[in-house]
């Protein structure tokens, strides 16, 4: 069976795309990824998947240079999904949000293939709400999101958000020798998921500064490629045990060493904090149609995670808050067990089923 998978750039769309196609190729499918070729085309493992790019685009309403050079790129990328569709002849097309996957969902409602999105966030984006109507099924990862398609019921299912194979818990120290950290110390982890985030890398760090007890702190910190120069002088004037990473591919260490982690509230990161069961303090990402903010109350509705909005975030509240759970480790616990209240699904099996139901 010919499957063709597109997504679009962010790693919330294309790390659950790679756990499908994955599941897909093991259960002896013929898989071919559609990846957008700004900051993946050297990413993606050499012989892991049979691979295509396409030209990406951002448009927004405004008649600039920018955005019409945006259509032009469009435009280009539509050509090579035609392309990539009358080449490849899939029977089913999988798309996994954002603009630059719509014009390859579009050739094949056009041709008739079967096809079926899937949902990462709470509230769908522009994109998939206008592919909604088009598309054979519609995989969401969280139930509250049928409240904000307008389609028919039968047509969604609920799947849960795909995740890694490699993202499974570990032993706890086995997880801190890998840091060369100590057990008995609070473990605090900080990202701003696949991109990094200035604004938690400048704030987390002013509040670790300004935290009383140094000495019962060790910090895990993934920043993204562009802060981790700058980070790197300023952590070691800070007096506390600390790895720094631009990026982390085996995240699952840090996941199952961490006490306590300060992120974003993108889906692939809820997905990733349910699975392990980690305490939070979400800091929503304020733009993107709020998609986080949403995201985030799935979270605080159950009391396994805090919520500070972008811009009431300081290091002050911050510091604070590490030396309320430090002191008070029962609260930790209660976030922890809170995990329990939502459903446990097998999302990547899941999804993997419904496109081969769809076949």
């Amino acid at each position: 069976m010919r499957v063709l998978i597109v997504t679009g750039s962010s790693g919330g769309h294309i790390f659950p795309a790679l756990a499908l196609a994955e599941a897909l190729k093991n259960s002896g499918q013929r898989v071919q990824l559609v990846l957008p070729e700004d900051g993946w085309k050297n990413r993606i493992p050499a012989g892991f998947m049979q691979t295509r790019y396409i030209h990406a685009a951002k448009l927004s309403f405004r008649l600039n240079k920018k955005n019409i050079l945006g259509v032009y790129f469009f435009l280009w990328g539509a050509w090579q999904a035609l392309r990539i569709i009358i080449e490849f002849k899939p029977l089913v097309v999988v798309g996994f949000g954002s603009l630059n996957s719509m014009p390859t969902m579009f050739w094949a409602w056009l041709f008739r293939i079967k096809t079926i999105i899937h949902e990462q966030n709470v509230v769908s984006g522009r994109a998939n709400r206008l592919l909604s109507k088009l598309v054979d099924r519609v995989a969401i990862s969280f139930s509250q999101t049928r409240n904000y398609l307008n389609v028919s019921r039968e047509k969604i299912v609920l799947t849960g958000n795909p995740l890694r194979r490699d993202l499974a818990r570990l032993d706890k120290k086995e997880a801190l020798d890998f840091f060369k950290f100590n057990e008995g110390k609070f473990t605090i982890l900080v990202t701003g998921g696949s991109q990094g985030s200035h604004r938690l890398n400048t704030v987390c760090l002013e509040a670790l500064a300004a935290y009383p007890k140094k000495n019962d702190l060790q910090v895990i910190h993934i920043c993204g490629s562009r802060d981790f120069t700058w980070l790197k002088a300023r952590y070691a004037s800070l007096a506390l045990p600390y790895q720094l990473f631009d990026f982390l591919a085996a995240v699952q260490y840090a996941y199952s060493a961490a006490d306590l982690i300060i992120c974003r509230a993108g889906a692939t990161t809820i997905a990733e904090l349910q699975k392990f069961k980690i305490p939070a303090i979400l800091i929503p990402y304020p733009f993107a149609y709020a998609h986080q903010s949403a995201n985030a109350r799935i979270l605080e509705s159950l009391k396994s995670a805090l919520v500070i909005q972008d811009e009431e975030l300081t290091a002050e509240k911050l510091s604070v808050k590490f030396l309320d759970f430090w002191e008070n480790p029962g609260k930790l616990e209660s976030m922890r067990q809170a995990y329990a209240q939502l459903p446990v699904l097998n999302a990547t099996q899941l999804l993997a089923k419904e496109v081969l139901t769809l076949g």
